[in-house]
């Protein structure tokens, strides 16, 4: 089996795993991420606005508005790395690309940690994303540019050993779960 039909199947059996531990999650699933985002207040931080099925990082990132500043990914365009919008609790939203929402007037910042959403992962920081790219170009302009911290945030049956990686794939530094911070 070639490379992209052993993702296509992983994303598949990862994407229901996800849906499963969505549809059990009663909130409360980012103690463990704000715990770890405690320390680092003050750092330029980005997160995600959740969609589908995705675990849900905003209140850990409203704890951490409050410390420092946070912002929000926006796709510029197919095959160009990520931007990221200063965002606040409050911030007047507007749909984006793919039913994210994003700042209404964007306010671009360059983060130092970025919390990661993502389909599967691995205990070594591997991530499967949605295949777009976004991510890794973003992750690894980031890296060239100095240091960036990359967090998965993850229910933790999204976890899959084998995940088929290529030379591209940025790795994660560390991977937070509901029930664990697994550091890499």
């Amino acid at each position: 089996m070639d490379l992209m039909a052993r993702k296509a199947e992983v994303r598949k059996a990862a994407f229901a795993a996800r849906k499963a531990a969505y549809d059990l999650d009663r909130g409360g699933a980012c103690g463990l991420l704000s715990s770890v985002l405690a320390g680092f207040r003050g750092v330029p931080l980005a997160g995600y606005m959740p969609i589908r099925s995705e675990i849900d990082p905003l209140p850990a990132m409203a704890e951490a508005a409050a410390h420092g500043s946070v912002c929000v990914p926006v796709i510029i365009g197919a095959g160009l790395p990520l931007q990221f919008s200063r965002w606040t609790p409050d911030a007047a939203l507007r749909a984006g690309p793919f039913g994210a929402q994003v700042p209404l007037v964007d306010d671009f910042i360059e983060p130092e940690l970025v919390i990661v959403p993502l389909v599967a992962f691995n205990r070594t920081g591997g991530r499967l994303g949605y295949g777009g790219g976004f991510y890794d170009r973003t992750l690894e302009g980031l890296r060239g540019r100095g240091a960036v911290l990359a967090i998965g945030f993850a229910y933790g049956a999204q976890e899959f050993d084998n995940l088929p990686l290529e030379s591209t794939d940025q790795p994660l530094d560390m991977i937070v779960t509901p029930e664990a911070v697994i550091e890499i």
